[in-house]
């Protein structure tokens, strides 16, 4: 990445930071002699030999590739735009990849997250959840004014929002007036959002009576839906198209280009893609936004048994493109190792990592992690399990895979980016 980016871009002059004792796991020797990330990532060194300290996160340069592909393709062939969570990763270089694969914007949650994306030069954002802090919305409206052709949308759920977010906007002065989604909630229990179909009549109402805010279309997030499965979710996002139609027959779509209809976590982009494609014709032309974001990296766990390609196995596939690399410490018994990585290192909020594999120490021959099972994280150890078929020594190298990407990228501000031999081709800078 670093080498296809110009150097003066935001994101090009990522290559220039030092590869120094700030970021876990480079090597000691590159910050003795000065080298930027560039430097180091044009070095080309090998993760196992190349100086690199344990715990150490690789990202699949391969997988990634894969992963990009992938849904760039699956949008392409089903008519969706699709402007990928941003939260999942928080790495410029990988929204910079999206972008190049089609993206039509990047999603946010909150506001640090979108000026990170501006000071990086993001055009379009989607923030997915209502924004009723008024220094956020001041700084909004001043990146509003300031740019002409940058493009903001994000949800309201509430007639107290919009009536917040009015008097924020009034107050800064705002020039040029933010676009709004009504959020649908996915049901009695679920997350934020409008709970009825006269609720989100309210909130566009209240929209409508401002001169800050303009409506531009509706949005939700089917992942919420409770007991989620083919037939709730499905229904939901139908109310979803419904309350879109609704509102254009009402008119309530006045002074735009296009109606914004989105919807599509990492779990149900299938059934988006499914009702989504029985959107009848409207007064306007309809953007289909998918908002899916961990594919990029994928997991081997919670998103690897969630993905809709494991229903519709012909649409493609999606890769795991994480293992985290710990050493053994300490082998006190023959049923129990310890390794060097923990929470601060690894996913564990929807499972504990999974052995995969083991670099022997003696000869750097890998091999199934056979009979040897994660039990739990301490803040620093991995405690391994060990049966009669495992062979494993302290100094060996286990390599973990992880579930749950999101929690992967927190924990890491600089991802080396590596080859299937070892190679590491690049780093992935991240913003928690």
């Amino acid at each position: 990445m670093a080498a296809d980016t110009p150097a003066g871009t935001p994101v090009g002059r990522l290559a220039l930071e030092p590869a120094d004792h700030r970021f876990k796991a480079l090597p000691a020797d590159a910050e003795a002699a000065g080298l930027t990330i560039g430097a180091l990532a044009a070095e080309r060194r090998n993760l196992f030999t190349g100086g690199f300290t344990t715990p150490v996160l690789a990202l699949s340069a391969e997988s990634l590739e894969h992963n990009l592909a992938a849904l760039e393709t699956y949008a392409e062939q089903h008519g969706l735009a699709f402007a990928p969570h941003g939260k999942t990763s928080m790495s410029p270089q990988l929204f910079e990849r999206q972008l190049e694969r089609g993206a039509w914007g990047i999603t946010a949650a909150v506001p640090h997250q979108a000026r990170v994306y501006r000071a990086f030069g993001i055009q379009r954002i989607f923030l997915a959840n209502e924004l009723v802090d008024a220094a956020a919305l001041r700084w909004l409206a001043g990146e509003l004014d300031a740019d002409p052709g940058f493009r903001f949308v994000c949800y309201v759920d509430s007639v107290r929002g919009v009536e917040l977010m009015d008097a924020a906007l009034r107050d800064a002065d705002a020039r040029r007036p933010v676009d709004v989604v009504v959020e649908l909630a996915a049901g009695d229990g679920a997350r934020t959002g409008a709970r009825t179909d006269a609720d989100c009549a309210a909130v566009a109402d209240a929209v409508a009576a401002t001169g800050t805010l303009r409506l531009v279309g509706v949005a939700g997030y089917e992942g919420e839906v409770p007991d989620a499965d083919s037939t709730r979710v499905h229904a939901w996002l139908r109310r979803l198209t419904a309350i879109a139609a609704d509102f254009d027959k009402a008119s309530r779509f006045a002074g735009i280009d296009e109606i914004i209809v989105s919807a599509g976590g990492s779990a149900w982009f299938d059934a988006v893609a499914d009702v989504f494609a029985e959107i009848p014709a409207l007064s306007l032309p309809v953007l289909k936004l998918l908002r899916s974001g961990a594919y990029v990296s994928h997991d081997n766990g919670h998103y690897k048994h969630l993905t809709p390609f494991n229903r519709v196995p012909e649409e493609g596939a999606l890769e795991p493109a994480f293992r985290l690399w710990a050493q053994v410490i300490s082998r006190p018994t023959p049923q129990q190792a310890f390794l060097n990585a923990g929470k601060r290192d690894a996913a564990y909020d929807l499972g504990l990592p999974e052995a995969q594999v083991v670099r022997d120490a003696r000869t750097g021959e890998i091999r199934p992690a056979t009979g040897i099972t994660v039990t739990g994280l301490s803040d620093q150890h991995t405690w391994v399990r060990t049966d009669e078929s495992a062979t494993l020594e302290v100094g060996d190298w286990v390599g973990l895979g992880l579930s749950h990407p999101c929690t992967v990228f927190d924990k890491w501000q600089l991802i080396p980016l590596v080859e299937a031999d070892g190679t590491v081709t690049d780093f992935v800078r991240t913003f928690f």
